[in-house]
């Protein structure tokens, strides 16, 4: 990546102490380097190389905001396979705490020279009043750790100031361009890898001895009920199937984003965008997670309808939409085809389990089960426990609990419900459900009048996705369960693409990337 302040490095030689700190480190790194090559620990080696590569990253982190969210991205994204080989050490989970934070710090200064534009958020009082009420139950007396409290703030609200960074990371369209590219190529590299471990298994990209903590994630698989054929549940790089598909869902959405968008405009990299579509799509497939498939299928659906009603009528571009839509599902027919003629075994034990479980016709179908009873019954089963009007204190159920237990010696106070909204009741009472859905509605509602603002634009698909992106995790997926809002990736993502959203209407369309119009002298081809 291109650095903002090419001519800083030789700046350095006014600021000795950072220079000085740096070949300290460097230095030191080279010695225990040196000692674990001739010890033979490769362990130890790779923890002096991610200390090196780590402080190096922080020192261009502080340099420039912007490559600093980019690296943070990187690693967040591939924390949980270094996690996986250095067996689950908890400095490396919270390594992506540390990098945004120096993200926050870098920005923060730029905001003080006045070097990046900001924004005041339509739905922060609702945002406040609910991070509010999450400190107070920090000190619920019924908590049995202020470790839990730390972990539920940490889990909810730490993400939160990617609003501020997203909006002011996209000063241009060439940036904006910039960003989708990159996620869209991060994107391909994690949904081929977890294609291949679908169909290899779990030995590939698994170390031979894994972690108790997480080897029955990396380890799953699933029988289908009729047939009995099994079916691997891909991690990729991830430590967790779940996170794996959750990824794949955003990625999803961000590649049929963009892709609307580049059809109304530049021509170019359009070809990448129907090649990631294709490999995300078969991920997606291959991921043997039914709730990511259907949420996956819906959204699609839903964008195409969408995209047409969004699309720009008055400039007679229909046809390009109509194009978009065909492509998005020649894309998907496309991927899902080379699945079957190459890996047919593969593809088809997954289309088995997905028949079996989810089709209504089935004895074994879970559909309704899965998709309503399950959820409702742990949404009302909250309300069972005496303290619901009050809670157990924030992050009592939450993601994680088990280090706390473990490190801190604290014991959970109850075991909590696989419901999103229940578990919002069990932590911090009724008033905690009451202010989730408030802040939810303020965000999705405020959301939505910037994509109506965006009608008839090039900019239309990417806001649409981003509306939709917020409204299904804020409410459908957290009303089946918590676990898809805390997952660091989702969350990251939700609050960065939200800033990006209230950015929109203030980018001006440059015209190095117009659209070349498809019909020459005045006649229209329907086909490129």
């Amino acid at each position: 990546m291109k650095l903002a302040h090419p001519e800083l490095p030789g700046s350095w030689l006014h600021r000795p102490l950072p220079l000085l700190v740096f070949i300290g480190l460097f230095v030191g790194s080279v010695y225990e380097a040196a000692n674990y090559i001739v010890a033979g620990n490769t362990t130890g080696l790779a923890y002096v190389a991610l200390v090196f590569v780590g402080c190096a990253v922080v020192v261009a982190m502080l340099i420039d905001w912007r490559n600093g969210l980019y690296f943070f991205l990187v690693w967040l994204l591939f924390e949980d396979l270094a996690r996986k080989y250095l067996g689950n050490n908890m400095a490396i989970y919270f390594a992506k705490d540390f990098l945004v934070a120096v993200v926050y710090l870098s920005f923060f200064v730029a905001y003080r020279r006045k070097q990046v534009s900001s924004f005041r958020p339509p739905f922060l009082v609702p945002l406040l009043l609910f991070v509010w009420f999450g400190m107070m139950q920090v000190l619920n007396p019924a908590s049995t750790s202020l470790m839990y409290g730390v972990l539920g703030m940490k889990l909810f609200f730490y993400y939160v100031p990617l609003v501020f960074i997203g909006y002011a990371l996209l000063n241009s369209e060439e940036q904006l361009r910039h960003f989708f590219f990159v996620n869209i190529v991060l994107a391909l590299i994690i949904a081929s890898l977890g294609i291949a471990q679908s169909i290899l298994g779990h030995k590939f990209l698994n170390p031979e001895t894994i972690a108790e903590d997480i080897r029955g994630l990396s380890t799953s698989y699933r029988v289908s009920p009729i047939s009995g054929l099994l079916s691997y549940r891909p991690t990729s790089v991830f430590v967790s199937t779940g996170r794996f598909g959750n990824f794949m869902l955003v990625s999803l959405l961000l590649v049929v984003g963009f892709s609307g968008y580049l059809l109304l405009r530049h021509k170019k990299g359009r070809n990448l965008a129907f090649f990631a579509l294709m490999i995300v799509s078969a991920a997606l497939v291959l991921g043997a997670a039914r709730g990511v498939l259907l949420w996956g299928a819906g959204s699609v659906l839903v964008f195409a309808v969408a995209f047409v009603w969004g699309a720009p009528w008055r400039q007679r571009e229909v046809i390009r939409v109509l194009r978009a839509v065909q492509r998005a599902a020649l894309g998907i027919a496309l991927g899902l085809g080379l699945l079957f003629f190459i890996f047919p075994d593969a593809l088809l034990s997954r289309v088995a389990f997905y028949t079996e479980t989810l089709s209504p016709s089935s004895s074994a179908s879970e559909l309704q089960h899965r998709t309503w009873n399950y959820p409702l019954m742990n949404f009302l089963g909250a309300f069972q426990y005496e303290r619901w009007p009050y809670g157990y204190g924030i992050g009592t159920t939450s993601l994680g609990t088990q280090y706390v237990a473990r490190i801190f010696h604290a014991k959970p106070p109850i075991v909590g419900v696989e419901s999103g909204f229940g578990t919002l009741v069990v932590e911090m009472g009724i008033g905690g459900l009451i202010l989730w859905l408030v802040m939810s509605f303020a965000i999705v509602s405020s959301a939505w009048r910037v994509t109506k603002k965006l009608r008839g634009s090039p900019l239309f698909p990417l806001a649409f996705m981003i509306f939709w992106y917020a409204g299904f995790l804020l409410f459908a997926m957290t009303f089946a369960g918590i676990q898809p809002y805390q997952d660091f990736v989702l969350n990251a993502y939700l609050w960065l693409l939200l800033g990006i959203l209230f950015r929109l209407p203030s980018i001006a369309l440059s015209a190095q990337y117009a659209a070349v119009s498809p019909y020459p002298n005045n006649r229209r081809m329907w086909m490129r």
